[in-house]
């Protein structure tokens, strides 16, 4: 069982988890074991909230597949324990951020102090600029 947060959980019998060959280079062990796991994890059969759901399947990430499927590939790891570990991890992560309601932003004026200084400034500048010109000797 996945725990996202107290109310909400993920069953194991929606999270379908397959162990398959790692690519690249590691010699032997490589070719013999199949320490890499391959996780998938429908969004539409699955038992979260009807928010969750919505908010997984408009966003835009490469592992949410058209048919609202996440694929996560795990090979870090030399063993298919911390590869299962590791994947359900990413899944957590990848719904755990989606959960998270951003707050609004509310407009705001700089203040009287701020917009004295800054002209201020510019006045400043202005009179350094002007006393750069070419000297007239006459």
């Amino acid at each position: 069982m996945l725990i996202l947060s107290n109310k909400v959980t993920i069953p194991d019998a929606e999270i379908e988890i397959q162990a398959i060959r790692a690519q690249g280079a590691g010699g032997q062990n490589v070719n013999k074991v199949s320490s890499a796991v391959h996780l998938r994890f429908d969004i539409r059969a699955s038992s979260l909230p009807e928010a969750y759901k919505e908010k997984l399947l408009v966003l835009n990430d490469q592992r949410i597949t058209n048919e609202g499927v996440i694929v996560i590939k795990s090979q870090q790891y030399r063993s298919q324990e911390k590869n299962r570990e590791a994947a359900l991890e990413r899944l957590r992560v990848l719904i755990k951020n989606v959960m998270v309601t951003k707050k609004k932003r509310k407009p705001t004026k700089p203040g009287k102090g701020a917009v004295k200084r800054r002209l201020d400034s510019k006045t400043r500048h202005g009179k350094i600029k002007a006393t750069r010109g070419k000297v007239n000797y006459d």
